[in-house]
């Protein structure tokens, strides 16, 4: 893939943030559930670390290096003909610089990036910290001269007890990541909460992102609380297994 196609890629997919209220970002692990996503009509795609790793039968949480999982994004990118963003995870313990040259590498346009290093035993990136590493992933996008779409994302309430007591320092992490560069903001594990992303869309500029379940979610419950960006997380290819399990099960001996 050439470093026009990647470029018009990412273009494409930054203008298609502006023109869905939502953007529904079909969360796949493979070639198959890539090209089944796309011929159902979605204009871009998100490929998810956990479902990509139980796929590979790997520990999602950086169970894989970045060499690996490029090599595994690769062909799911290249049988698509619609942007593909990677979720990748903390970063693996590489420089910003290392992430968008190995993604755009293989042609992607988008990733994903969290606060929880896993590398260091799953402690939470600080506010600054993890704007920094943001502020380091859009300098060198910038320098690549390819706009890739870099979602924001913190794991403060997944780590809270009392996520309505986290969402002042939340909202710090996300406007500060915003400050630094990110288009898009993903504060994970408040999906079910009204009160929670409703105050999240409302404080900040750039579309947030929720996770969604396929089947158990509405779409315009999303959409009315002011969510521009939606993907599933490991919950398609949980609802996958559900399905298959339901098709199997009568004639399982």
């Amino acid at each position: 893939m050439d470093f026009r196609t990647t470029a018009e890629r990412a273009q494409r997919l930054k203008q298609l943030h502006a023109e869905y209220k939502p953007l529904v970002l079909p969360t796949v692990w493979d070639v198959w559930s890539a090209r089944t996503a796309a011929d159902a009509g979605f204009p871009a795609l998100t490929v998810g670390s956990h479902p990509l790793a139980a796929s590979r039968g790997a520990e999602d949480q950086e169970g894989q290096t970045f060499e690996e999982v490029l090599a595994a994004v690769q062909p799911i990118i290249a049988a698509v003909d619609v942007p593909v963003s990677v979720d990748l995870e903390s970063g693996y313990g590489r420089e910003p610089a290392e992430l968008i040259a190995g993604l755009t590498e293989v042609g992607g346009v988008g990733l994903n990036v969290e606060d929880t290093v896993h590398s260091e035993g799953g402690r939470l990136r600080t506010t600054q910290e993890h704007a920094s590493y943001i502020a380091g992933l859009r300098a060198a996008a910038d320098d690549a001269g390819i706009p890739v779409w870099i979602n924001g994302r913190t794991d403060l309430f997944a780590h809270a007890e009392d996520a309505s007591a986290a969402l002042d320092e939340a909202i710090e992490r996300l406007l500060a990541m915003e400050q630094a560069g990110a288009d898009s903001v993903y504060p994970v594990r408040i999906q079910d909460n009204d009160a929670l992303l409703a105050a999240v869309t409302e404080a900040v500029a750039i579309p947030v992102n929720s996770t969604a379940h396929p089947v158990k979610h509405d779409l315009e419950r999303f959409r009315r609380l002011g969510v521009g960006r939606i993907t599933y997380g490991p919950l398609l290819q949980l609802a996958m297994t559900d399905a298959m399990k339901d098709v199997l099960g009568p004639w399982a001996l």
